[in-house]
């Protein structure tokens, strides 16, 4: 099974340039934890919902009682740009690679999607929940491993 089966072809992306409240907006919106980011459709990078954890002020950094701690400089989400805080080196699939492969890398570097990319454009994603899918489907298409067959 290739992964141009199972991969969402409408992936939602953001530009080096947007912000992280911008891209956090998006995530929160379609209920993703990745973005590509993305110049004239060639992938340059991505961004997680962990790196936007990681960027984002801490609840500490809020005043409290009435104290009020100095915010470090450039700690305001709607200022910091995407291509300060997104991972620039991307694993990356293309659409006629194996599913079983594309599923063995995601556990291997433990990340939850995987851009597809062919010819150096961004054709679509592969996220852990369309590996799940791709296994159901196969489970159901074999007795032996469906619950009705065991």
């Amino acid at each position: 099974m290739q992964v141009d089966t199972w991969m969402s072809r409408r992936v939602h992306t953001v530009k080096p340039h947007d912000t992280i409240a911008h891209a956090r907006a998006l995530m929160e919106a379609h209920r993703i934890n990745q973005l590509p980011v993305v110049v004239e459709g060639k992938l340059v990078g991505i961004i997680t919902d962990r790196d936007l954890r990681d960027a984002f002020p801490s609840v500490f950094d809020s005043p409290i009682e009435g104290r009020r701690k100095p915010k470090p400089p450039g700690s305001d989400p709607a200022k910091i740009q995407v291509e300060a805080v997104m991972t620039p080196h991307v694993l990356t699939l293309t659409s006629k690679d194996n599913i079983v492969e594309a599923a063995r890398m995601m556990r291997r570097e433990r990340v939850g999607a995987i851009p597809v990319v062919d010819h150096d454009r961004l054709v679509g994603i592969l996220a852990r929940s369309d590996v799940l899918d791709a296994f159901v489907a196969l489970a159901e298409a074999d007795p032996k491993l469906s619950p009705e067959g065991a």
